[in-house]
């Protein structure tokens, strides 16, 4: 099983520069261009915050651009899921489940489905708390999610939502992450779960959740460079995706891609430790 990992493109309602600067949609494309090389891919999965202020007009054009990609590489499917940025109605009204032809369901406003690709079982989760940066996932989903897995899946499962249950000590990332993430980890405690795919901080990153491996992938509309002091943040010019490989001996493998975007590095914004302090006291 071979599958892009793509997250936060944060595309705008319209194709022009967000207020840093930065066009999402040719982040985007550019992106898209270096991707079309890759070979015998099963899926596609894009991990949230699609449209940066929630706008059909961002997923519609999110739509079309991947789906060219996905037709390039062999009609494959593509799996989205919601992120903090997102607005589930529009969503919903362009994408739907998130699947393009979901196996089951949840019941209710939250974006939650069941898809198998050649064995394999994607489920896709919604960590959305409208007007938070932080993600949850609640009671109603962590039950539907228990029945789901409680048959296993032929090869395996792969879990996917926005907001990842493992964090740096980074405070932003602390505090931004998924809530309760313990509450997770007993459901998947024991199940076929093989890899949990996740994005909202912009990098990537790796670790563990009830020994199942968890998986953040880097930004397209921008990345995060933790090269600066400590209690700052800097975000960087420069759009990737992850390539995730499941079923080989030393699976999951994970790899980075990153656009070949002339102005990469370029700083798109900076935060000086003051401002991160006033961010997390906010959100604390």
């Amino acid at each position: 099983m071979r599958i892009l990992q793509l997250s936060d493109t944060h595309l705008e309602r319209t194709d022009a520069p967000n207020k840093n600067g930065v066009n999402a949609h040719d982040s985007l494309r550019l992106l898209l261009a270096d991707l079309r090389h890759q070979q015998d891919i099963d899926a596609i999965v894009v991990t949230g915050d699609l449209a940066n202020d929630g706008a059909v007009e961002a997923y519609s054009a999110l739509h079309e651009l991947l789906g060219e990609l996905a037709r390039t590489l062999g009609d494959v499917p593509v799996f989205y899921t919601t992120g903090n940025h997102d607005e589930r109605e529009a969503f919903a009204k362009v994408l739907g489940s998130g699947h393009p032809e979901p196996e089951a369901v949840l019941d209710g406003p939250e974006r939650a489905a069941v898809s198998t690709v050649g064995g394999w079982r994607i489920v896709t989760l919604d960590s959305l708390v409208p007007g938070e940066v932080y993600g949850r996932l609640s009671a109603q989903q962590l039950d539907w999610l228990r029945e789901v897995l409680s048959t296993p899946a032929e090869l395996g499962t792969v879990l996917a939502f926005h907001h990842p249950p493992i964090a740096l000590d980074n405070p932003l990332q602390q505090i931004f992450g998924l809530r309760e993430p313990a509450d997770l980890g007993a459901v998947i405690r024991g199940t076929d779960v093989k890899v949990v795919l996740t994005g909202h901080f912009h990098l990537q990153l790796f670790g563990l959740l009830e020994s199942v491996p968890v998986w953040v992938t880097p930004g397209v509309v921008n990345r995060i460079d933790l090269t600066t002091a400590p209690g700052t943040e800097r975000a960087v010019r420069g759009a990737s995706a992850s390539l995730v490989v499941l079923g080989e001996s030393a699976s999951p493998l994970f790899h980075t891609l990153h656009a070949r975007d002339p102005r990469a590095h370029e700083t798109v914004y900076e935060l000086d430790a003051e401002r991160v302090r006033s961010i997390v006291a906010q959100q604390a």
